[in-house]
């Protein structure tokens, strides 16, 4: 995965957790993942209709 520097780092820090034995914070971590895959979702759901448009 090529993420450059600055990003991986915010996301590092966002998921960061101290008083976890991995290193992160488990729920934090899920709800980023869930919240970018709902974005895409909501992305491909534009893209379809604008595609169902071009089509019609």
């Amino acid at each position: 995965m090529d993420i450059d520097k600055t990003t991986y780092a915010e996301i590092a820090a966002m998921i960061n957790s101290d008083e976890s034995p991995v290193g992160i914070d488990a729920k934090k971590t899920h709800v980023y993942i869930i919240h970018k895959l709902h974005q895409i979702e909501e992305r491909l759901i534009a893209l379809e209709k604008r595609m169902e448009t071009d089509a019609g």
